[in-house]
């Protein structure tokens, strides 16, 4: 799973990340442009994690290809 944190009091957001590093960059960030603010905003949660690749896209392509082959093949 992997988390973007965003800022509640600007247009800040980390990028996908697990939780623990997520937080971090968002406390360091609340401390840097609003110190003296709690961190707050929300969080946007999906559930591939971080740095994982699209595996539609990699079936497709997979797909396509075999369909190529065996396109070429049949002549």
């Amino acid at each position: 799973m992997a988390n973007r944190y965003w800022c509640g009091e600007c247009s800040f957001k980390t990028p996908w990340l697990g939780e623990p590093e997520g937080l971090r960059r968002q406390v360091e960030h609340y401390a840097r442009k609003h110190p003296g603010t709690s961190p707050g905003g929300h969080v946007e949660t999906r559930r591939r994690g971080p740095g994982s690749s699209h595996g539609c896209l990699q079936l497709a392509a997979i797909a396509l290809v075999l369909l190529t082959i065996v396109a070429a093949c049949r002549r």
